[in-house]
Parts: structure tokens; sequence; C-alpha cells
């Protein structure tokens, strides 16, 4: 007899494998084996996520890669304590980051109205709304990784201000979440933790 859960998994047009490693098996790293991740890698990355929606084309989101010793060592003095040495040992650490100058390229990314850039003339507009729309792309980020076959370990424990006025500074990016990316070592994982059933997470109107 099939379990309850293999007969959804039957409903998805991806297969059993697939959802393995971006969902059901897949899990936030805290360890990382010192295997390299390749600028191949990480183009082959953003290659696939950059085809994920955000409203009106507006892709936001920035990927800072951060290779260097030297940026590297800025970085990990701006992470609080509890994530300085996992962020140190990471093979790479990603900053991800909003463009507030979004709008400039939407005469390009959103021909066919012209004057949507005019909408956005404001700083502080186009912070409240490029902010959501890039965390929506670091979902994408994160599956991402995830179909390389590595793994994410993303934060939200360090100093945004920081970051952005040291290695983000003379930019229009602001920081919001950093994510170190690896294979994961023998000790990278948590125990998993409870996740909510259909029942508690899904209201039909």
């Amino acid at each position: 007899m099939t379990s309850p859960t293999a007969d959804l998994a039957e409903a998805l047009v991806l297969d059993g494998a697939a959802q393995d490693l971006l969902f059901r098996q897949a899990r936030s790293a805290n360890s990382f084996t010192d295997e390299p991740v390749s600028d191949e890698q990480v183009a082959a990355l953003y290659d696939l996520i950059k085809w994920g929606p955000t409203a009106m084309n507006t892709q936001p989101l920035r990927l800072v890669v951060v290779k260097s010793p030297e940026a590297k060592e800025r970085l990990v003095g701006h992470m609080f304590e509890g994530n300085k040495a996992k962020t140190a040992m990471a093979p790479l650490t990603v900053v991800l980051a909003y463009d507030t100058d979004f709008h400039e390229h939407l005469p390009t990314n959103f021909p066919h109205k012209p004057e949507a850039k005019e909408l956005f003339g404001t700083e502080e507009h186009r912070h409240g709304f490029a902010a959501p729309q890039a965390w929506l792309q670091a979902g994408y980020f994160i599956i991402g990784v995830r179909a390389l076959g590595l793994a994410a370990g993303p934060m939200a424990g360090f100093d945004a201000a920081g970051i952005d006025a040291d290695l983000l500074a003379g930019t229009s990016l602001r920081s919001f979440a950093v994510v170190n990316v690896g294979h994961p070592g023998p000790d990278a994982f948590f125990d998993r933790l409870p996740r909510h059933d259909h029942d508690a997470a899904v209201v039909t109107l």
C-alpha cells in the first residue's frame, strides 16, 4: 500500500528524486566541506533562478559573491557571533541584496509600459517595493542552490548597515540576507524540525 506522501508525490510533474532534492531531503546547512564552489556553478545558478517571476519583472535581487580572503574577513566582521565561524569556513558566501535603483532597468525589463519607471520616483517607495520582491527571489536562490546538488545556509544574523557601509559602499545595493553555499559537512544538519500539515496551513474559501 502506498503512503499518502507517495500518492501526493505522484500528482507532481517532477519525479520523486527531484522532489526530494529540492524539498523533502534538502536541509539548511551549518557547516561545509572545503570543496570549492566554482564560478561556473555560480553562473549556472543565476542563469536558472533569473527566470523566477517578480512584480512588474523588476528583478531587484543582486548577488554579491564573497570570494577573496580579504572580502570574507570583512564580511565575517559584520556577522553576529554565532554566525562568524561557519561563515569564515564556508567555501562560498553570497550576500543577497536588493538594488534600490532597480527602476532604471524597467524600460528594458518591462518594455510594454514605458512609463513604469516613473512610478518609483522616491527612494522610500523603491525600498518598500524592492525588499519583498528580493525576498521572493531569495527563495528561488535557495532552490537553485539545491538544484546544483549543493546546500545553502541562509542567515539573518548580521549587521546589515555595516555590510552596506563597507562591502556595498558607494552602490545602490542594500543587504538583507547572507547565505553560505557548498557541500554539506558531516555535522551540517540539526534534527529536522516539524512542518505544518495541510489542514493547519491551507484555507479553502
